[in-house]
């Protein structure tokens, strides 16, 4: 059952089409970031970049070095999409992309994240083994099939990303459309339909209609007689979502997943009529380490359900702590502002001085390290590297004011805490971070 589940062959029409736009996709999207200014305003400008934490040392090269960088990426993009050395070009960009990414956290996005997995998925996957550079040069790897493996591994990865993304939108600030209301409220001055997201009717349709759709929209991929509905619903969705949040490529690049719920021959029709054979054998091909294969894929599926729940195991909402945010498929859940004034008290100076902000951290920097309590800590951590150099032992008080989802603000951190010298746990509570209630 697993054997014919897994390995049985299929044609390889869907993954080429894919790869040809998620090639395209990853190069637009690095060199996007090169000419809208995000790599000179994120990387570029700000003295450091608040990494994940362990990670410190991971830092953006001096100069120009992340413009090429970034077009390293765009041009690892266009080898994916024409499939030229595409094994090592798709493990190349799934490195410098997860490097990126860890690097910084100011704009976090789960999308950024998201196309992590998707680049590891495409670095196994032989999508390069027809229409292809590889496949010209090399004749002898040309094939028309590919297992069935190859499209389960997209459509279980996204069946947990929009399902956790529909459970987690299933509480009260949300369904009340308070989330709603209040993402909404920036958009007032967009052309024609600015007004029309300001009505009350408008938030209770996207709300609602947001839990329906993330976690409705992959069975109802699968059920054949709905499989066109849920296209137009997907096309309405993202592109709505593409004007309204400007999330890069991820509206398209998912609109481009509807290739692996169709049909094998009429993905070959639309694209390969007349210039591919179509491969309808139907054979199951064991691969030799077929047992390893199916573990790694089990055992990355696990991560994958347990990542977005690790946060019901520890304390308080994570709305409020942010602990377990992060890695679980919260998207746009809610929105959070704050202000904080860090304390510092030099013990060899004997004084004590407020920390001016914006004399170290660029302006997305300071509204972070004002609600998230990781970089806040991380801050501390800085603040105290920098007197250290200058022979000074220093403590490091944080007091501050929260607000989520534009709700009147509540006190943050435990203003008698030395922050500077207390340990982080990326798995258990942050005792210094007050409760919620």
């Amino acid at each position: 059952m697993v054997n014919k589940f897994l390995f049985k062959h299929i044609d390889n029409s869907a993954l080429i089409v894919f790869r040809i736009i998620f090639g395209l996709l990853c190069f637009l999207e690095t060199v996007g970031a090169i000419f809208t200014g995000w790599i000179r305003r994120v990387l570029i400008e700000p003295d450091f970049t608040f990494s994940f934490i362990g990670l410190e040392w991971l830092q953006p090269l001096p100069g120009n070095g992340m413009y090429i960088y970034y077009a390293l990426m765009g041009l690892l993009g266009l080898f994916i999409m024409v499939g030229y050395k595409y094994r090592f070009s798709a493990i190349s960009f799934t490195i410098l992309w997860t490097g990126c990414y860890f690097m910084q956290k100011s704009s976090y996005n789960n999308h950024y994240y998201l196309l992590i997995l998707l680049s590891g998925i495409m670095a196994v996957q032989p999508a390069h083994k027809y229409f292809s550079v590889d496949a010209k040069l090399h004749p002898e790897i040309q094939k028309i099939s590919m297992p069935s493996w190859c499209s389960w591994l997209f459509i279980i990865q996204m069946l947990i990303v929009y399902t956790y993304g529909s459970i987690n939108k299933i509480y009260p600030d949300w369904l009340d459309t308070t989330v709603m209301a209040h993402l909404m409220k920036s958009k007032a001055n967009y052309f024609l339909v600015g007004d029309l997201l300001q009505q009350k009717t408008v938030h209770y349709f996207l709300a609602y209609g947001g839990i329906l759709f993330d976690g409705l929209i992959i069975p109802l991929f699968l059920y054949k007689p709905t499989r066109k509905l849920a296209f137009m619903a997907s096309i309405f969705f993202h592109l709505f979502n593409s004007f309204v949040f400007q999330v890069g490529i991820f509206p398209y690049l998912s609109l481009a997943f509807a290739l692996f719920f169709y049909e094998p021959k009429i993905i070959h029709k639309l694209f390969f009529k007349n210039k591919k054979p179509f491969y309808d054998k139907g054979e199951v091909i064991i691969p030799e380490h077929r047992n390893l294969s199916v573990g790694v894929m089990l055992v990355y599926f696990i991560i994958q359900l347990v990542l977005p729940i690790r946060h019901h195991f520890i304390q308080d909402n994570v709305l409020w702590t942010e602990e377990g945010h992060r890695l679980s498929w919260r998207m746009m859940l809610r929105a959070k502002s704050g202000h904080a004034t860090y304390t510092i008290k030099n013990h060899t100076q004997n004084k004590t001085e407020i920390v001016k902000l914006n004399d170290y951290l660029s302006r997305k920097q300071v509204r972070l390290a004002s609600n998230k309590p990781d970089v806040m800590w991380q801050f501390s951590q800085r603040l105290k590297s920098v007197y250290a150099a200058k022979g000074d032992s220093i403590s490091v008080y944080i007091r501050s004011r929260v607000s989520v989802n534009g709700k009147q603000s509540k006190p943050f951190t435990n203003p008698e805490v030395d922050i500077a010298n207390t340990e982080w746990s990326a798995w258990k509570h942050t005792d210094w971070i007050l409760p919620s209630k």
